[in-house]
């Protein structure tokens, strides 16, 4: 038997390198970057947050206002809708089988994704920024 009789992919998928996942690892390594990233920034938000429990709405401010705090609550925002994207990708794709629901779910949720997380970043900008 010849190594090609072994190999069951299409033989343009042959051609171009590509497993029948195509992609899918380059997905879930996003996905478990994504995850580590937020457990580092999730203790940062979870310690800030009970640091300002009892603190009234300028401390708060001033503390979003630091560079170090902006910088890090974007980057958890942004982190926060990016995974979330990637979870709710890989649910749509396993449980919804008619192909235009899929489509039109995942614009959807990439739609909204990236309007919460603009919306998430302009809000932290004002603050940091005093506007």
């Amino acid at each position: 038997m010849s190594a090609n009789a072994k190999d069951l992919r299409n033989p343009l998928k042959r051609a171009r390198g590509l497993g029948s996942a195509q992609s899918g690892v380059g997905h879930w390594w996003t996905q478990r970057l994504t995850a580590a990233a937020l457990v580092v920034l999730g203790l940062w938000f979870v310690v800030t947050v009970l640091g300002l429990l009892h603190a009234d709405y300028a401390v708060a401010k001033a503390t979003v206002a630091k560079p170090w705090n902006a910088l890090l609550l974007i980057a958890f925002s942004i982190t926060v809708f990016w995974h979330a994207v990637l979870g709710l990708q890989v649910v749509i794709e396993d449980y919804v089988h008619t192909r235009w629901k899929e489509v039109v779910s995942m614009a959807l949720i990439k739609f909204l994704a990236v309007l919460g997380a603009l919306a998430s970043v302009l809000a932290v900008l004002r603050v940091a920024l005093g506007a």
